[in-house]
C-alpha cells in the first residue's frame, strides 16, 4: 500500500530537506505529537554534547591486550554499554583522546553504522574512551540521563533520530542535529520512576554477569584450576611420529600448554568425550523461501554469558548454510573462530521457525548436564581444546570431529546441579533486565500519549 504526505513548500524551505523519508507520515505524526507537549532540546538541558574531536587523532590509536576500554558503535546497545568485546588503548593514548573520554552518568548515542543506539554510562570503569562515531551528552543538574536514554530508545526518540539521518557514502547524524532533538519535559516524579526502573534493569545485567562468574569460578575451584597459569613455551621438541599421526606440522598445534592442561585433568578426574555425553543434531532442512525464520549466526552469540540473539529473515534471503532447525533448549557450539566463545544454550521459548548456521555443531542434552557442559566449554578447559585443532589464521575453523572429541571432566552430580542453577539464574537475570529496560521505553511512550 502506497503511503504519502502532502508538504507545504514553506516547510521544505525551512528544513532544507527534499528526501521523501524525512516526511513519512509516521515521522510527521511523531513531530506533531512532540510539538503538542512541553519539550526542551538536548542543547537546552545539557552542559555539553561532544564527539571525538579531530578525526586525525585516530592515527594515534593502537590496540592493547588490556588498559583503557575503548568503546565502538557495536559496544553501545539498546540501553546499556556492552564491555564483553571491547578493545583497549593505553593511558598515553587516552590522554591524547581526552575529548572522547566517557564519564559516569553521560548519555552515549551512536552517530554512524547502527545509528541511534543510546546507552547511559552506569557504573563504568574510572577511565573509558570512545570512538568518533559516538556522541557523549553531559546533562545539567536536575535532568536524568536514565530518563533521556529511555526516551531516545523509545518510539518517539527513535523516529526523531531516524528523521535526521543523512545518507551519503555512510549514513550518519551530526552533533548539531543531536543538540536539536526535542525531549518531553515530564513531571519530575515520573522521570524518577523511569530512572529507578532503568537502574533496576542495569543492576540485573550486572547480577547476570556475577551469577555467570560464580558458576565458572565454582567449576574451576572444584577442578583445582582457579589459579591455573597459561604459560607458552618458547621452544619445545616434537617427535616426527607425532607430526605424522596428527597430519599437522604447525608449531602452535604442539604448544605444550594444551597437553599440560589435559594431563592434569586426566590425573585427577574422569574425562568423557562430548559425543559420548550428547546427541548431535544431524537433521538439516531447506528453508521455505516464502516463510520468515528467526536466524542465528555466530555474531548473534554474545560473549559475556552466551546470550542468544537472532534476526528475522525471509527464507529466500537466508545464506546457503542456514540449514539446522532449532526447537529450543539445544547447546550450540561454533566451529568458526571458536575462542570467541560463540557457545550458547538456545532459549526454550524462542518459538517455531528458528534456524541456525551450519557453522554451529548442535547438541541435545538434558539439564543440568547441558548447563554444566556449556560453562565448561566456555572456560579455559573448553577454549584450550577448541583453540588447539583450529586451521587457518584469518578465519580459524574446526570440523565436527574436533567438537565431538572435546573432553569434559566429570564432577559429582551435586556440583553439576549447583553450576547449572547459577547458569540458569544468570540467563533469567539477563531476561529480566531486558524486560525492565523495555518497560522504561513503554512507560515513556504511555506518558507522552497520556495513557498514564
Amino acid at each position: 500500500m502506497i503511503t504519502y504526505s502532502i508538504i507545504k513548500k514553506s516547510q521544505i524551505e525551512e528544513t532544507h530537506r527534499l528526501d521523501a523519508e524525512y516526511y513519512q507520515p509516521e515521522i510527521l505524526e511523531v513531530a506533531k505529537k512532540l510539538d503538542s507537549i512541553p519539550t526542551k532540546t538536548i542543547s537546552e538541558i545539557s552542559e555539553s554534547v561532544l564527539s571525538f574531536g579531530a578525526y586525525s587523532l585516530t592515527n594515534y590509536i593502537k590496540w592493547e591486550d588490556s588498559g583503557i576500554p575503548y568503546l565502538k558503535v557495536e559496544n553501545i546497545k539498546d540501553g546499556f554499554i556492552d564491555f564483553s568485546e571491547v578493545n583497549f588503548i593505553s593511558e598515553e593514548i587516552d590522554k591524547i583522546l581526552r575529548k572522547s573520554q566517557v564519564k559516569e552518568g553521560q548519555v552515549i548515542i551512536t552517530m554512524a553504522g547502527t545509528i541511534g543506539n543510546t546507552a547511559v554510562a552506569h557504573r563504568v570503569p574510572e577511565k573509558v574512551n570512545s570512538n568518533q562515531a559516538t556522541a557523549k551528552i553531559t546533562l545539567k543538574n536536575g535532568y536524568s540521563p536514565y530518563y533521556l536514554t529511555a526516551f531516545l530508545n523509545s518510539y518517539y526518540g527513535r523516529k526523531q533520530i531516524e528523521r535526521e539521518i543523512v545518507s551519503s557514502v555512510q549514513p550518519n547524524i551530526f552533533l548539531w542535529q543531536i543538540k536539536n532533538f526535542k525531549v518531553p519535559i515530564l513531571p519530575k516524579e515520573k522521570q524518577k520512576e523511569i530512572e529507578e526502573m532503568y537502574k533496576k534493569g542495569l543492576n540485573e545485567l550486572e547480577n547476570s554477569k556475577s551469577l555467570y562468574s560464580q558458576g565458572e569460578d565454582l567449576l574451576l575451584e572444584e577442578l583445582g584450576l582457579k589459579d591455573f597459569k597459561v604459560e607458552e613455551d618458547l621452544t619445545y621438541y616434537v617427535k616426527l611420529s607425532d607430526i605424522k599421526s596428527a597430519h599437522r606440522a604447525d608449531a602452535e598445534y604442539f604448544q605444550p600448554k594444551y597437553g599440560r592442561l589435559i594431563k592434569y585433568l586426566k590425573s585427577k578426574f574422569s574425562l568423557e568425550q562430548l559425543n559420548h555425553l550428547a546427541n548431535k543434531q544431524e537433521r538439516k532442512i531447506k528453508p521455505n523461501s516464502l516463510e520468515i525464520y528467526k536466524y542465528i549466526e555466530i555474531s548473534d552469540i554474545k560473549t559475556d554469558i552466551g546470550e542468544v540473539h537472532y534476526t528475522e529473515r525471509l527464507g529466500a534471503d537466508l545464506p546457503p548454510n542456514a540449514r539446522i532447525p532449532i526447537t529450543g533448549g539445544e547447546l550450540i557450539i561454533s566451529k568458526v573462530r571458536p575462542t570467541r566463545k560463540a557457545i550458547a544454550i538456545i532459549p526454550i521459548d524462542l518459538g517455531n521457525k528458528t534456524i541456525c548456521s551450519s557453522a554451529f555443531t548442535v547438541y541435545n542434552l538434558p539439564t543440568p548436564l547441558k548447563e554444566y557442559i556449556f560453562i565448561t566449554l566456555r572456560s579455559i578447559i573448553g577454549l584450550f581444546q577448541l583453540e588447539k585443532p583450529t586451521t587457518g589464521t584469518e578465519y580459524p575453523t574446526l570440523n565436527d570431529k574436533d567438537i565431538e572429541n572435546l573432553l569434559i571432566p566429570i564432577l559429582p552430580d551435586s556440583t553439576q546441579k549447583k553450576i547449572a542453577t547459577l547458569v540458569q539464574q544468570s540467563h533469567e537475570a539477563r531476561k529480566k533486565a531486558k524486560e525492565l529496560l523495555e518497560e522504561t521505553k513503554q512507560k515513556v511512550e504511555n506518558l507522552i500519549e497520556g495513557k498514564e
